[in-house]
């Protein structure tokens, strides 16, 4: 039989495991402690464990880790990027934020990839040029939280808040993001308050209902990026299936099914999205929904000629949106002096060693940056 991976199970999985190998239930609880509190990897330190049991543990069962491949770390100590190699020689990033105003440096936020690639295809967004390549597992989306949290413990820090806006289109890989969540926000492992953890979305309608029925006070975060059909199916093929009529009927039941507010992310594309009409058409669209919208200048990416807009202009554009009552925040990259856009620690990366698929650069900063300190 092959080893059973115990950092992908559940809380009542671990439970089911451990009395298949004759143990008592309260063992998972044991494990939970050791594997998320102390960051246990090795079934030998286990010491409330008895030697037979350990030895058990060990052929019957794994704890894999992600490899730290480079961490880099901004001038300002506020930004840090986390480059993890997967198992099978894929790549993944993460990025650690802290916001001194709001949080305090102690209690950060972790921003977490879902998926090795993407299949979305929004133009500005470099992984959709290379696809999805595969779903990440659930141990693979929580290892980035806990080795974070494990690298960040000796300085007295905390990660305190999860934003899933990675790599990857997180609703996509649904089964595996829930079950994440569940461990993440678990009381005896890191302890991640639901309303601590922002999923964001290009708009898969299905999955946020489905979401929805979950009943989480967690934070839906909505890449809108477009204020009405035909410019955001220019630049968001998903627009074509998931059309902003439905999209916007399925966040209203998600606000009055959880009555949270939602936040919409808006990238500002010079002469692309960010018209004065544009800017109106947005304000009319959101009116009825309580609501933040997140107003990112674009990032520059390689193999897309969009550019970013003149601060007049962005200003110009949150003023209009703001007079249909409307909150919104313009949120600058953080770490500018480190690859901290998402992707481009792992581009530089190949470009010294074996290659790796081509991940987003859009900025992962920019955008957790404005939901995690709303």
């Amino acid at each position: 039989m092959p080893a059973t991976n115990l950092k992908d199970l559940l809380p009542e999985e671990l439970e089911h495991y451990f009395e298949s190998i004759g143990e008592k239930k309260f063992r998972a609880r044991q494990l939970i402690k050791w594997v998320y509190t102390r960051y246990a990897d090795d079934f030998s330190t286990m010491t409330d464990y008895s030697k037979a049991l350990r030895t058990r543990l060990a052929e019957t069962a794994t704890l894999p880790q992600l490899k730290l491949v480079e961490r880099q770390v901004s001038a300002e100590s506020q930004t840090e990027k986390y480059l993890f190699q997967l198992p099978d020689g894929q790549a993944v990033e993460s990025v650690l934020m802290k916001f001194e105003e709001h949080l305090g440096f102690e209690r950060a936020t972790a921003c977490i990839s879902t998926q090795v690639g993407c299949a979305m295809d929004c133009v500005f967004c470099a992984s959709g040029q290379a696809g999805l390549l595969r779903n990440l597992k659930t141990w693979e989306i929580v290892d980035q939280v806990l080795q974070i949290q494990k690298a960040i413990a000796p300085r007295g820090e905390r990660v305190a808040n999860i934003v899933f806006m990675g790599i990857g289109e997180p609703l996509a890989n649904y089964t595996n993001l829930v079950k994440s969540i569940k461990l993440l926000n678990h009381g005896e492992g890191l302890q991640i308050g639901m309303r601590h953890i922002a999923v964001s979305t290009c708009g898969l309608v299905p999955q946020i209902r489905k979401l929805a029925q979950e009943n989480w006070p967690l934070r839906l975060a909505i890449s809108l990026h477009g204020p009405n059909d035909e410019v955001r199916s220019r630049i968001m093929p998903i627009n074509v299936k998931y059309p902003l009529a439905d999209l916007l009927a399925v966040c209203k039941e998600y606000q009055d099914g959880t009555g949270r507010r939602l936040t919409f992310e808006y990238i500002l594309i010079d002469e692309v999205n960010d018209a004065t009409e544009h800017a109106h058409q947005l304000g009319q669209l959101l009116q009825g929904l309580h609501s933040l919208v997140n107003i990112i200048p674009l990032n520059p990416v390689e193999g897309y000629e969009g550019r970013r807009p003149s601060m007049n202009k962005v200003r110009n554009f949150q003023r209009i949106v703001e007079q249909y009552g409307i909150k919104s925040t313009v949120r600058q990259e953080m770490g500018t002096d480190i690859d901290a856009a998402c992707g481009q620690l792992r581009r530089a990366h190949a470009e010294k060693s074996a290659p790796l698929p081509t991940g987003t650069r859009i900025s992962l900063t920019t955008a957790a940056a404005a939901v995690a300190i709303e």
